[in-house]
């Protein structure tokens, strides 16, 4: 499992320590994933996915993962958020023709 979020695709970043000594060693920056249940309106179904923190703050400000993947863009999500992505829009189309 890649150390990446699935609906932002923050990754993995490197830098340095630095000591007071002005000494340089290489370290890893490590997303904050969690693993957690979302529901989409649309598909009236629950995804498990790896998401980061602040994702999940963005899920929620956007009002829900169906609102967030519909404005995310798609070069940023993983394959199975992409598909996620593709069948909810598929959806929404639908039931806006059928309305």
């Amino acid at each position: 499992m890649s150390r990446s979020c699935e609906l932002t695709g923050k990754g993995v970043q490197s830098g340095n320590n630095v000591s007071h000594a002005n000494n340089k060693t290489k370290r890893k920056f490590l997303p904050n994933l969690c693993s957690v249940t979302l529901i989409s309106d649309a598909l009236g179904q629950r995804y498990r996915l790896r998401v980061s923190a602040a994702a999940l703050r963005s899920v929620e400000h956007r009002g829900g993962l169906d609102a967030f993947l519909l404005k995310a863009d798609e070069n940023e999500l993983s394959m199975r958020a992409r598909l996620l992505r593709r069948q909810i829009a598929k959806k929404t189309a639908a039931a806006a023709v059928a309305a």
